[in-house]
């Protein structure tokens, strides 16, 4: 059996680097932390993150190669507590989101365990172009 991919059809050009997206995308799928994706507009779109236990200091986000990247690291406060149970972990984190072209970051909100990121789409106007044929 071949495997089909975006090359096998000839009327789709310039598509392998969405097939690169597609397959980086499906290597990025643990669960952890929750998340939504939610439209607040036509063109914007609001990530929330779960990220109860982090402190603004714990977190960063970076756009990497059309990439949006967002870390958690808690830091180890240095005290000697013992736990008698312990089922908050204390781990840290990586999520990605692959962004379109077009799609740009905006701010980032922690509130009540959240950390919102919101997102909007800068829509290319629509360009039409003649090519002139001269002969050969």
């Amino acid at each position: 059996m071949t495997k089909m991919t975006l090359g096998s059809y000839p009327h789709m050009l310039g598509f392998e680097q969405l097939e690169r997206l597609l397959e980086r995308t499906a290597k990025s799928s643990e669960g952890y932390p929750p998340f939504n994706i939610e439209q607040t507009a036509e063109a914007s779109y609001r990530i929330t993150l779960a990220v109860a236990g982090f402190a603004e200091g714990d977190l960063s986000i970076t756009v990497e190669d059309r990439q949006l990247v967002i870390r958690g690291r808690q830091r180890d406060d240095g005290s000697e507590r013992i736990f008698l149970h312990r089922g908050i972990a204390a781990r840290q984190f990586q999520r990605s989101f692959v962004l379109a072209d077009g799609v740009e970051v905006g701010e980032a909100v922690m509130e009540n365990g959240l950390l919102h990121v919101d997102l909007t789409i800068q829509r290319p106007e629509t360009v039409v172009q003649t090519i002139q044929i001269r002969k050969g």
